[in-house]
């Protein structure tokens, strides 16, 4: 069935992590826009796709984590940076994309002098958190 949901409805029970700022503005945000089950998906079963916004103040680091599954970011303004384990660090940049691997730990960060905006979209086993703290 087709639907669109409302905001209440795709927050609830939705457990996202919180990221800590370096410049002492607070915490950066994340909204969840979209949490949806379906059934559809190739292989079967039921998955859960969710999609939400996040916004980063210059300064503001992620804690470390992973996530189970692949999560796509697209920055829509300013520059993302993340650092993955046994990788050199990856700006994304507005404009562009990235496929977070899972299972891999790492720590994102806005290291530039405007707020970062992007958007993130993943699909996963219903009830799982969107990071696992490391």
């Amino acid at each position: 069935m087709l639907e669109v949901t409302d905001l209440k409805r795709a927050t609830e029970g939705l457990r996202v992590g919180v990221t800590t700022t370096g410049a002492a503005q607070g915490m950066a945000q994340l909204t969840p826009l979209l949490r949806q089950s379906v059934t559809t998906l190739p292989g079967g079963g039921s998955h859960e796709i969710r999609v939400l916004t996040a916004n980063l103040q210059p300064g503001d680091v992620t804690p470390r984590h992973s996530h189970r599954f692949p999560v796509t970011v697209c920055v829509y303004e300013g520059t993302f940076t993340l650092d993955l384990d046994g990788q050199p660090p990856i700006d994304i940049a507005a404009g562009q994309a990235f496929v977070e691997p899972p299972h891999v730990p790492m720590t994102g960060r806005n290291n530039g002098d405007i707020p970062t905006r992007m958007c993130l979209f993943y699909v996963c086993d219903p009830q799982s958190p969107f990071a696992d703290p490391l």
